[in-house]
């Protein structure tokens, strides 16, 4: 027997030990679709600097999942299952075994003309050595206007696959943030995918702070007039190890797009940065930007940085760069001529850094958390 067979064959049986549900059949294809493509490997494109071994080898058991306010299958209302599972792409292999598994859904749906003032905040907690499938789904209607905040944390060695979709409707204004501080020993794979309507604007900021092995996927649909945004923050140190992958898929003309991630890298740690852009033939007057960029502290310490684009269409404005540095050594200098001591100056110019992204972040709430994990990060007091 093969190792992927064997690999196949642990997750087979704890699928044959669900519960019974009137999702059977949602569960059993996507399940099928997982079994015929298996876990990635370091072989596929995608994958090829994050290798899933540590996950694809173990046997995780379920774990039971603190979430407030998450409903379950049986008793999802018909708004939720019109759209469940409509968005995220079932060729990627933890998305499938995400909707194979879950058993309940974070489900908010925000009228057409409502305006939700308040976030919609959602926390996911695991603690143990097991598995959790997250499953969020938001369908913002036509006109709406709301904020969502998930968190992802916990205790323990556990693995955390979640799958996100986002539906806006035309006109909506929606704002999206995704925290993960997961324990030093956790696995963690997320897929964010967003479906936007006509003249939508939506942006989603991910920050990734804690985590052995971090594999962030995130990706949007544009319409005619949308305006998307997508930022990212990522913080890894000692042997951690985070692959952001973006695709901004402009399917319609008139649409704008913006995209910056930051990196700070220290140890032996490593990081993977891949955002694709892709302009289909009728997306003219297509506008769209792309930067990440990178702050590396260590010699140990590794980045892989992709940006491409793919343009189909004529009429368009599309940039993208990448860029890898240390703290600038001139500033360095200036702040300790000044009387600021080295160790001191290093810490303020990398908190400078992330603060550019943190600054972006419009829930005040949430803003002065992550100021707060930065000031102890980058100066081991948070007072």
């Amino acid at each position: 027997m093969t190792a992927a067979t064997q690999q196949i064959g642990s997750w087979l049986a704890e699928f044959a030990a669900q519960a019974n549900s009137p999702l059977r059949a949602l569960h059993e294809a996507a399940f099928a679709r997982f079994s015929e493509r298996g876990f990635p490997t370091t072989h596929d494109e995608d994958w090829r600097f994050t290798n899933v071994a540590p996950i694809a080898r173990k046997s995780w058991k379920r774990l039971a999942q603190r979430t407030a306010g998450a409903t379950p299958v049986a008793q999802l209302p018909e708004e939720a299952l019109k759209h469940l599972a409509q968005y995220v792409n079932q060729s990627n292999a933890f998305a499938a075994l995400n909707t194979a598994f879950f058993d309940e859904v974070s489900f908010y749906h925000v009228p057409r003309n409502t305006v939700r003032k308040e976030p919609i905040e959602i926390v996911y907690e695991a603690e143990g050595e097991g598995v959790t499938h997250p499953r969020t789904l938001i369908v913002v209607g036509a006109n709406a206007q709301c904020t969502i905040v998930e968190t992802y944390k916990g205790k323990g060695a556990y693995f955390t696959n979640a799958v996100t979709e986002i539906v806006a409707g035309e006109n909506a204004v929606v704002d999206h943030y995704k925290v993960t501080q997961e324990s030093p020993e956790a696995y963690h794979v997320s897929t964010l995918q967003a479906a936007l309507g006509r003249s939508a604007n939506f942006a989603s900021h991910s920050i990734t702070l804690g985590g052995a092995l971090v594999r962030n996927d995130a990706g949007a649909v544009l319409s005619e007039g949308t305006e998307a945004t997508l930022n990212g923050l990522y913080i890894v140190n000692g042997t951690q190890h985070v692959d952001n992958h973006t695709v901004i898929d402009h399917a319609k003309p008139h649409a704008a797009s913006h995209e910056l991630y930051k990196g700070i890298l220290d140890g032996r740690a490593t990081a993977v940065f891949n955002g694709g852009i892709l302009v289909r033939k009728d997306a003219q007057k297509t506008d769209s930007k792309q930067t990440n960029k990178n702050l590396v502290l260590s010699d140990e310490a590794v980045i892989n940085t992709k940006p491409e684009l793919q343009i189909f269409a004529d009429d368009v404005k599309c940039t993208h760069g990448a860029t890898i540095g240390q703290l600038d050594a001139e500033s360095l200098f200036y702040m300790q001529s000044r009387g600021i001591g080295k160790a001191d100056a290093r810490s303020l110019l990398t908190y400078a850094f992330a603060q550019d992204i943190v600054d972006r972040i419009k829930v005040q709430s949430l803003r002065d958390s992550l100021e707060r994990a930065l000031f102890e990060k980058f100066h081991g007091n948070a007072e």
